[in-house]
């Protein structure tokens, strides 16, 4: 089975592709709302986040308080370095006990928003980014997380340029009306299914 890499800037719409890669029965791990998951189950990263952002990194509830986070990290690139420091090994290690387990299909997909920026696309077989304009991107973001085109603009000046994304990738998936999304991905689903034959053979 091919462990197959799924990225894109914030707001390019990663997920409306997954959904189609899920709809032709390819299992796709969420690396991003995993993270979120281990970081208010996993005790020793609870521990770590708190010692990084102090007590307020969690709610009465046992919750995590994302936009106390989300205001430090991104405004302190030490602070950000360490939380992907504690965060990116803890959902590495449930992501290779998730790939494990999904022998039967030809291919499954890692879906992250980090891979590039985590070197985490370096444990993927290949690589696929998606791309949509940056002013979609920031309309989109601004709807839907409820925030200014400056905060969405300062989130996508942390990320790796889309440029860059794309030449690092084996496969790229136009999200910006240009090309229907589903036949792209059809043709990327029977290139991988080819690529996983011709490996077992």
């Amino acid at each position: 089975m091919l462990n197959i890499g799924i990225t894109g800037g914030i707001g390019s719409g990663k997920t409306t592709i997954c959904r189609i890669f899920e709809a032709i029965g390819i299992p796709i791990y969420y690396a991003d709302d995993r993270a979120k998951k281990l970081m208010v189950e996993d005790e020793l990263l609870v521990t770590g986040i708190q010692q990084v952002f102090g007590e307020a990194a969690y709610l009465e509830n046992g919750d995590l308080n994302k936009r106390h986070i989300a205001n430090i990290a991104f405004s302190d690139k030490e602070k950000l370095a360490k939380l992907n420091a504690l965060v990116h090994p803890a959902v590495r290690l449930d992501g290779e006990k998730w790939f494990n387990n999904q022998v039967e299909k030809p291919y499954a997909l890692k879906e992250a928003a980090l891979h590039f920026e985590s070197g985490g696309y370096q444990l993927m077989d290949k690589m696929i980014t998606v791309y949509a304009p940056k002013s979609v991107r920031i309309e989109r973001v601004m709807q839907r997380d409820k925030v200014t085109k400056a905060e969405v603009e300062a989130r996508i000046d942390k990320q790796m340029s889309d440029k860059k994304k794309m030449e690092l990738s084996d496969f790229i998936i136009y999200n910006d009306n240009s090309q229907r999304l589903i036949q792209q991905v059809l043709k990327i689903h029977h290139a991988l299914i080819k690529i996983n034959l011709n490996k077992e053979t």
